[in-house]
């Protein structure tokens, strides 16, 4: 590339693992162009991810599509002034890490000679990109799919790395009053029925972490978790503190980089608390940790190696893969992290 300030449009639309996932391409691309223009794409409700992040110049903010309603509920005056950007601002490279048609509705409204991606993505979105590298290895993580096209573009190879300014000055002294305690947070939800561990393991856990290392146990989640989180407590014998549907964004980075521990199922938070570099005991069943587990050292992952594990179905009418783990295995990951950072 001959500009010496390149544009570079990022098109990441969601969703919460995947725009965390692609921060490490972020970093290669800012290393590998310290005074381009690096502009980043996604749907506002994962904007947040992004804002004010160090290596982004800007942050445009796109609504979501669905297939069938391309356009059709989109606020028109927001659509208009997003459409104008892209056929107004000019990109030197385009990359597509969504691969969707979703995606690929921008990035051929964008106004750029080199529009770069995966070929044979899903829904066709590969058919507007002028630049496909072949076909991604659907076995290797997410985190290093993404930083492969920017070493396509002449990035290093080192270490993935990882920044966010999310949650740093939040004040959460309403949600957690200090006690003196090391915090550990429980995280059990997940949009898919499947992912999903029983709430009285959950609360058998909760109350060893609380007895065996004098931890602070909060639970956390989405309003929609709020059922599951309050379940929990209800079998609980130990104190806990139910945050599920109290906290924003900001919120729960801020509660995730103070816990010392946190132990998930395969969602967001899981990603988050990765990112933030809180360790992570990471519950999986339908989906494969290679593919999408908490990226980078120091972290658990707990499953039973059953036949049928994989099998990526969000629903499950016998879903042993985690009715059938035991708390202790859960338990068994968690003190060896506990034991590493050197807390007994």
């Amino acid at each position: 590339m001959s500009d010496e300030h390149p544009r570079i449009l990022i098109v990441k639309l969601s969703s919460f693992g995947d725009v965390l996932h692609a921060l490490p391409t972020l970093e290669a691309l800012r290393v590998l162009y310290p005074t381009g223009q690096l502009t980043w794409l996604v749907e506002s409700a994962y904007a947040p991810l992004l804002e004010d992040h160090p290596a982004l110049d800007e942050v445009w903010t796109a609504p979501r599509l669905r297939p069938g309603q391309i356009f059709s509920r989109a606020n028109p005056s927001r659509l208009y002034r997003l459409l104008r950007r892209l056929r107004r601002q000019p990109f030197d490279v385009v990359i597509d890490l969504q691969g969707l048609l979703k995606s690929a509705v921008w990035v051929a409204l964008a106004h750029s000679p080199r529009k770069l991606g995966y070929d044979r993505t899903r829904e066709g979105s590969y058919r507007v990109l002028s630049e496909r590298l072949p076909p991604f290895d659907r076995e290797a993580h997410a985190v290093l799919r993404y930083l492969n096209l920017a070493h396509h573009l002449g990035a290093p190879v080192t270490p993935a790395r990882f920044r966010l300014g999310l949650g740093a000055e939040v004040d959460i002294s309403h949600l957690l009053p200090t006690q003196g305690r090391g915090l550990v947070v429980l995280h059990p939800g997940a949009r898919w029925l499947s992912k999903l561990w029983p709430a009285a393991a959950w609360a058998q856990l909760g109350d060893w972490l609380s007895q065996q290392h004098r931890f602070q146990v909060a639970i956390t989640g989405s309003a929609a978790d709020q059922g599951l989180a309050g379940a929990i407590l209800q079998q609980m014998r130990q104190p806990a503190m139910l945050l599920a549907g109290r906290t924003s964004l900001p919120e729960l980075a801020a509660v995730l980089r103070r816990a010392r521990l946190a132990v998930t199922t395969d969602t967001g938070a899981m990603h988050l608390a990765a990112a933030l570099g809180t360790p992570v005991t990471a519950l999986f069943g339908p989906t494969a940790p290679w593919r999408t587990g908490p990226f980078g050292e120091g972290h658990e992952i707990v499953r039973l190696a059953l036949d049928c594990s994989p099998c990526f179905k969000r629903r499950c009418p016998e879903p042993r893969c985690l009715t059938d783990l035991a708390p202790e295995m859960v338990q068994a990951a968690c003190e060896k992290i506990l034991s590493s950072a050197g807390i007994n």
